[in-house]
């Protein structure tokens, strides 16, 4: 396949309402009962670590990365990172992670969690927590529970609830 040209950049205001659709076609209306949705729905994504994919002048993908607390310590929760069907497998969602982590790197963050796939986001560094280690408000699949230290040893002696 002849690679995209693909643009990433920063989220903007007004591309809130695309990425709002994409969301909707990607995750449908199940999304809003998802635990990882209940806390972003608490508190705002960070717009400095949020960033869209174009190709052209279309959005093709997303990812927003919300600042959270795990007990008393600092982190990221990671999400949603989706990107248009007729564009998936191409690498634009590893492209996605790839900016949005080293932008949190670099703006001094030292852990990020989210509830996805391991065999897909253990490439970027993220594992499974250890079970009960931390806890989300909702139900959530104990092996889809993953933390990436962005420090070396930033995830030692982290536990608690997941809060805003």
């Amino acid at each position: 396949m002849t690679e995209l040209p693909l643009l990433l950049a920063l989220e903007q205001p007004q591309d809130v309402p695309a990425i709002e659709r994409l969301h909707e076609r990607t995750f449908g209306p199940g999304r809003f009962a998802r635990t990882a949705f209940r806390i972003r729905e608490q508190a705002p994504h960070a717009p400095d670590l949020s960033f869209t994919a174009r190709v052209g002048t279309m959005l093709v993908g997303s990812v927003r990365l919300t600042q959270v607390r795990i007990g008393e310590h600092p982190a990221l929760l990671l999400g949603p990172l989706t990107v248009e069907p007729p564009f998936q497998s191409v690498g634009i969602g590893a492209r996605l992670m790839e900016v949005a982590l080293e932008a949190a790197r670099n703006g001094g963050h030292r852990l990020v969690i989210l509830v996805g796939d391991e065999p897909y986001y253990a490439r970027f560094g993220f594992a499974r927590v250890p079970a009960g280690r931390v806890t989300l408000p909702g139900p959530v699949d104990p092996a889809r529970l993953l933390v990436c230290e962005l420090a070396p040893g930033a995830f030692e002696g982290v536990a608690g609830p997941v809060t805003v």
